[in-house]
């Protein structure tokens, strides 16, 4: 069995790792490290199991066949240098922080597996950074409908939550909007301005990372996706842009494709629906955040022809940006058995 040391394991990711690995039949023993000394010696469950969280130090590192990184950018940085100092063990990040690593290997099984990937293509790098959430699910859907009908261009606004930004995101949206309704002054340690009640373009200038500099991680990310052989490789880059919603989890995603020839709605819907993909067709309440928070892979719907354009559709989709990530990373470390 395959062990692996959990870092972050009490933040929004970590959890939902633990509720994968708790309800999976393959055989992954999670050893829970925290990601901060506060959290340390709290007693806790991964599944029906209980679990207690270890300091983040050499010794609760050793041993470990795999290192998920799934906290903050610090305990990230710190179990890289012990990677560093004494290698061995494989690092499976989760949250960015070793993407510039030489060793680093841009991954997100659910989309290779559309393909034939090549054992010698790199799967045994020492680092395997998971691809941002939106770009696997933008990867996911255009990939798919590129492979039935060639897409010749494409646009897409993507709406993103504040879990992006962890617990610390999600209580700043919260505290925006109690403050709000109580006429008190707002927190903006993470967004530097009013998320609450307000749809975003841009951070504030004292932004702990600016939105600009996520659209283009996720460009960046999309575009390697994109490129990976297999069923729908080649389909062409779109056009993005990220706008940070008032929402807490899940992304949303407005995308307007035109196809070399628009094979129609109920045609297209029958080639969109695979084991990753679920299809709400005009029959049934279209999905939004809310209704696939928990779920896997993508939900699309609200598909329309674009009455101004013949060869084009609207496309509405939505998915959970904590799932799709854990589920990439568990699938990784299910790769090493």
């Amino acid at each position: 069995m395959i062990t692996v040391a959990l870092i972050g394991s009490e933040s929004l990711l970590g959890r939902e790792i633990r509720d994968i690995v708790a309800s999976s039949v393959t055989p992954l023993s999670l050893r829970l490290i925290a990601d901060t000394e506060e959290v340390a010696g709290l007693l806790t469950r991964v599944g029906d199991e209980p679990a207690v969280v270890g300091s983040l130090n050499a010794e609760s590192l050793e041993g470990a066949d795999a290192l998920m990184l799934a906290g903050s950018s610090d305990s990230s940085r710190k179990a890289l240098e012990f990677l560093d100092r004494e290698p061995g063990a494989t690092i499976i990040d989760l949250t960015g922080a070793a993407e510039e690593r030489p060793d680093a290997r841009l991954r997100a099984p659910e989309v290779e597996a559309a393909g034939d990937p090549d054992e010698d293509a790199g799967y045994e790098s020492a680092v395997h950074v998971i691809a941002h959430p939106a770009a696997i699910a933008l990867a996911l859907f255009l990939r798919r409908l590129h492979s039935q009908d060639p897409i010749r261009a494409s646009v897409i606004q993507i709406f993103a939550p504040a879990s992006e930004h962890g617990a610390a995101g999600v209580e700043e949206l919260q505290q925006q909007t109690v403050s709000l309704l109580s006429f008190k002054g707002l927190p903006k340690a993470v967004f530097d301005a009013q998320l609450s009640f307000s749809m975003l373009s841009k951070y504030g200038e004292e932004a702990a990372l600016p939105l600009e500099e996520t659209e283009l991680r996720i460009e960046r990310h999309l575009a390697t996706l994109l490129a990976l052989p297999g069923e729908g490789e080649g389909a062409p880059m779109p056009s993005l842009r990220l706008v940070q919603a008032p929402v807490f989890h899940g992304y949303s995603f407005g995308a307007w494709v035109e196809f070399e020839s628009n094979p129609g709605v109920e045609t297209i819907e029958a080639t969109l629906a695979t084991g990753s993909i679920e299809v709400r067709g005009s029959e049934v309440e279209a999905p939004n955040n809310v209704g696939q928070a928990g779920q896997g892979g993508i939900a699309v719907g609200a598909i329309s022809p674009d009455r101004n354009q013949p060869d084009a559709c609207w496309f509405w989709l939505a998915a959970d940006n904590l799932r799709l990530t854990a589920e990439n990373g568990v699938a990784v470390a299910r790769q090493l058995l």
